[in-house]
């Protein structure tokens, strides 16, 4: 019995995901935070928040606003009183990953003046509205609280689908429908862990020198079970690899 040696897997050059306005995937939990963001700069508010889940489009959908206002991008956590006129220089900035504990009260509080002052533009994310933060700075609760928020909701089946399509061409791999729907079935039900089985079955196929397959993705999925959820089906799990001859 003879056997033909796997395909040639196709590197990945790159990894960055893709973060262009056309890289983006609408769908009704995004809808009124693409609205916003398409909409600039008739904004009725300066400065406004997005939120929802990890991974829910956040970062993506924030450097599509860099991007369109000439501004930049800088993490919550990473935000000084010092550095807020260099931030705001340009007169548009988006603030990731906003969360209790996480910043410097009196440096948001800084840059929330100025931008007002300068008319500038801000645009926060965070995984729960700021109006529920607790906060040291009255005057700081106040301001957040004002702040208009754009839910972004979890991820659907459809979303989830197209995202590890996306994913997978992030990383210039191609793989079947049969095999995306198989991990859409047994994955954790949200963007970050579709981030996450890509990622694995990325490194076990250019580990293990074999194509992206059905049967390699069970094989991730049974020894990564912080991976999966959803139904224990795994009865065609164990047929001979579909990527062998």
């Amino acid at each position: 019995m003879t056997t033909s040696s796997p395909r040639q897997l196709p590197l990945a050059l790159s990894t960055a995901p893709a973060l262009r306005r056309e890289d983006f995937l609408g769908a009704p939990g995004n809808a009124a935070a693409l609205a916003l963001i398409d909409a600039f700069p008739h904004w009725s508010s300066r400065v406004v928040c997005l939120v929802g889940p990890e991974g829910a489009g956040k970062s993506h959908l924030a450097h599509i606003f860099a991007e369109q206002a000439g501004g930049s991008v800088l993490a919550a956590g990473e935000l000084t009183r010092a550095g807020v006129p260099r931030a705001l220089e340009n007169g548009a900035l988006a603030l990731e990953d906003l969360e209790p504990g996480g910043f410097d009260e009196a440096a948001l509080f800084h840059l929330l003046n100025l931008a007002r002052e300068q008319h500038a533009f801000v645009l926060m994310t965070a995984r729960t509205p700021p109006s529920t933060f607790r906060l040291a700075t009255a005057d700081l609760a106040s301001r957040l609280r004002a702040v208009p928020v754009f839910m972004i909701e979890p991820a659907d089946d459809t979303l989830l689908g197209a995202v590890l399509v996306k994913l997978f061409a992030d990383r210039q791999l191609t793989v079947d429908e049969a095999t995306v729907n198989y991990i859409l079935l047994r994955m954790q039900r949200s963007v970050a862990g579709a981030r996450r089985i890509v990622e694995a079955l990325d490194e076990a196929a250019l580990a293990q020198k074999r194509p992206l397959t059905r049967t390699l993705a069970a094989q991730v999925l049974r020894e990564n079970p912080d991976l999966a959820t959803g139904p224990d089906d795994r009865e065609d799990d164990d047929e001979p690899d579909d990527d062998m001859s």
